[in-house]
């Protein structure tokens, strides 16, 4: 799943996306409020780490941008904002939880992991392709209802494929859809991460059309 972390502070950004991507997200990381706008306006993100003290564009009013164009993604307000008054504004806006800085990263990691369940029942449903099923809110695969451990890349590989059952994907698009912004990809990386998956899953769900890309079998 991918999240959109808006936070100008630099050392706090890259603690919050290590731990993020460590524990399976996908994290693109907004430095201020106007980058922040145009990311969300594509419609690509399953939930939102918001600072409310930023450049170029306030928190809060980011936060009330997205919702009045009827954006329902969950938004955790993380903030230095510490009184009561500023907990209930943030809430009353539109956010879906309010963690105060400094925050335990682990923590933060439960919140989000716990907004992302809460949202599933709202329209986040779960993947199925034959015998496999995949919960993107809690990030767990079943084969034959038995519990398949994957690595968190993938999982997001995974994720992606099921998303679109039959539809074949590049390995562009699947770099794009489960890295994020900057980071270094070796060069066979989403192979490694395919002949993976295949090992542990089967060698007859993910299907190579040569030359194309890869897709999973419908069904």
């Amino acid at each position: 799943m991918r999240i959109l972390l808006i936070e100008d502070d630099e050392m706090i950004a890259k603690a919050v996306r290590r731990g993020l991507a460590q524990a399976g997200f996908t994290v693109d990381w907004a430095r201020d409020g106007r980058d922040a706008e145009l990311a969300l306006a594509n419609g690509v993100y399953d939930l939102a780490v918001l600072d409310l003290g930023l450049p170029k564009k306030d928190g809060m009013a980011l936060l009330a941008t997205l919702r009045a164009r009827g954006d329902s993604m969950p938004v955790l307000i993380a903030s230095a904002r510490d009184t009561v008054g500023d907990r209930i504004a943030g809430l009353e806006a539109g956010a879906d939880d309010y963690v105060l800085k400094p925050f335990d990263l682990d923590e933060l990691i439960a919140r989000v992991r716990a907004l992302l369940r809460r949202h599933a029942g709202s329209g986040i449903p779960l993947l199925k392709c034959g015998a496999l099923t995949l919960d993107p809110a809690r990030k767990t695969v079943t084969k034959d209802a038995q519990a398949v451990e994957l690595s968190a890349m993938e999982f997001a590989v995974l994720e992606a494929l099921m998303q679109r059952p039959g539809a074949v994907l590049s390995r562009e698009k699947l770099e794009e859809s489960v890295y994020g912004w900057g980071q270094e990809v070796s060069s066979n990386a989403i192979e490694v991460h395919l002949h993976n998956l295949r090992k542990k899953l089967g060698s007859h769900l993910i299907k190579n059309v040569r030359g194309v890309g890869y897709r999973v079998a419908e069904g």
